[in-house]
């Protein structure tokens, strides 16, 4: 089997808030995509949205599934979840919120404590996806 990365960057129009860096917002290597972390920025004017962490982290779960739509994935194809929160007093919180985002069994996950995140993020997630045979997605 010959592997071929790809790298897909999306614009605010297709629901992912513009780079804030140098990078691809999905690589995908063969069945595997993997996700940059997606800040809760809003997409149309790329500006931090307000309301502390849970109203955050319901823009990064908005702004991974338009990252994962053009491949026909969702978050219960997540095999991995990297996690940043720079306050975990609310990692409780998170925690319930986060439980309801899957359907089936939860992807292995890292919770990571940092002290800030680019733009004054409260929370920042990465993901590794598998992509079963029947969802390879059309090309992005």
């Amino acid at each position: 089997m010959n592997l071929v990365r790809e790298s897909h960057s999306f614009t605010p129009e297709q629901g992912v808030p513009p780079a804030v860096a140098p990078f691809s917002h999905v690589t995908r290597w063969g069945s595997l995509l993997f996700v940059t972390g997606q800040m809760p920025t809003d997409p149309a004017t790329g500006a931090l949205v307000p309301g502390g962490l849970l109203a955050q982290a319901e823009q990064v779960r908005v702004n991974l599934l338009a990252c994962l739509r053009p491949f026909g994935a969702s978050l219960d194809d997540a095999l991995m979840v990297r996690v940043y929160l720079t306050d975990f007093t609310e990692f409780e919180a998170f925690n319930a919120v986060y439980r309801t985002w899957f359907t089936g069994a939860l992807p292995s996950r890292t919770c990571v404590g940092t002290t800030a995140l680019a733009v004054g993020a409260d929370v920042e997630i990465d993901l590794i996806v598998g992509l079963p045979d029947s969802q390879g997605g059309e090309s992005a």
